[in-house]
């Protein structure tokens, strides 16, 4: 049975989720549809890149994600297929789908527009039909002609300061208030975000008292900072884009 993702920024009350999934149903009735996330923050196109990287391939081969947060819908911004690492997306040229677009090998076709598509919900009509296609198995070549340089999107590097620390910043929010940060901590080093000092790393968020803050390498890999049972984000009012410090440890 074929997989069909959806990660839009659509919300669930207004039904357009539910034409697109009509479509779904009426061209690819075979397809098991999962719903990833309805509840990007509208047009937030590093949220749902971010998202994306998260899941895309933990699904298996032949999965097809289709992805649609498009604050650029009816201009001339392409509608894009990909076929990367045995999996394919669909989804609008903004760098919504860079996870898969960055591994190597990945193949990218520019979705035609058809006759009659509205210019403002795409979703639906290029998207949606798009998906249904190859999840039936039409090859990616067929859907439209080659893309040689689709708009990719990277998160920043982080960088080694004078002082030795490495800089980085918070590029994701989560819904539970953690402080998704781009740094990467294999041998441990104390946190400071927004000239707050967080403390060293450690393994959980239960090796800090409840309402404290804490430091943790999050199952993405990345540097989090949270507060146990609370939100982070509200208790130091910051956000995507704060700055955060790794003092590294002796050695390191």
């Amino acid at each position: 049975m074929p997989i069909i993702t959806l990660t839009t920024d659509f919300g669930t009350a207004d039904g357009y989720v539910g034409e697109v999934k009509g479509i779904l149903a009426e061209l690819a009735p075979e397809a098991e549809v999962v719903d990833i996330a309805h509840d990007i923050v509208p047009g937030d196109v590093d949220s749902a890149r971010l998202a994306l990287a998260r899941f895309w391939r933990r699904f298996p081969p032949g999965t097809v994600h289709l992805v649609v947060v498009d604050p650029g819908v009816g201009s001339s911004r392409a509608a894009i297929a990909v076929s990367s690492d045995e999996r394919f997306l669909v989804g609008p040229d903004n760098g919504v789908l860079s996870p898969a677009l960055v591994a190597a090998g990945s193949r990218v076709v520019e979705l035609p527009l058809p006759t009659g598509a509205a210019p403002t919900f795409h979703g639906r009509d290029i998207f949606a039909p798009a998906a249904a296609r190859l999840a039936g198995g039409t090859a990616l070549e067929l859907l439209g002609m080659p893309l040689p340089s689709p708009v990719v999107r990277r998160t920043p590097e982080p960088r080694r300061r004078s002082d030795g620390a490495i800089g980085g910043e918070v590029i994701a929010v989560d819904r539970f208030g953690n402080l998704i940060t781009n740094l990467i901590a294999p041998r441990g080093g104390l946190v400071e975000i927004a000239g707050r000092v967080v403390g060293p790393l450690r393994r959980s968020y239960s090796d800090v008292e409840p309402g404290a803050l804490v430091a943790v390498v999050g199952s993405s890999g990345l540097v989090e900072v949270a507060v146990r049972d609370g939100s982070a984000a509200t208790l130091l009012h910051t956000g995507r884009g704060a700055e955060v410090l790794l003092r590294l440890l002796a050695g390191a």
